[in-house]
């Protein structure tokens, strides 16, 4: 078993989100000694650690992660993170479409008079 401090270096978690995590039951630890409150994790909650790391990296929101922590056999994780990147390529074609729309503006702007499209 692993000290919160162990493990935090191992998970790349902070000490302050394995708390707030712990408070929300998306990782708890697997035992709190009762003489000093002091918490541990195990191998399984290294797995479980490591995978909340990607699954903040890809953008999931804390209840997203709550459902998948929660589905244990992790069924429907690949469609989940499927669709988020779904999502992240539709925004990124959205970002693109309005940097064009900027660089359209601008070139109305230089060609038209430049403060034409000012007033």
């Amino acid at each position: 078993m692993y000290k919160v401090s162990e493990f935090s270096k191992m998970t790349g978690l902070s000490k302050e989100t394995l708390r707030y995590y712990a408070e929300i039951k998306l990782l708890e630890p697997v035992y709190i000694d009762p003489a000093n409150n002091y918490r541990y994790y195990d191998n399984g909650s290294y797995l479980v650690g490591r995978l909340l790391v990607y699954l903040r990296r890809f953008n999931f929101t804390i209840q997203e992660m709550l459902a998948v922590v929660n589905d244990e056999s992790f069924e429907n994780l690949e469609e989940l993170i499927k669709a988020k990147k779904r999502g992240l390529e539709a925004e990124i074609e959205r970002i693109q479409n309005v940097i064009q729309e900027m660089d359209d503006f601008f070139e109305m702007g230089m060609e038209d008079g430049r403060d034409d499209y000012m007033a």
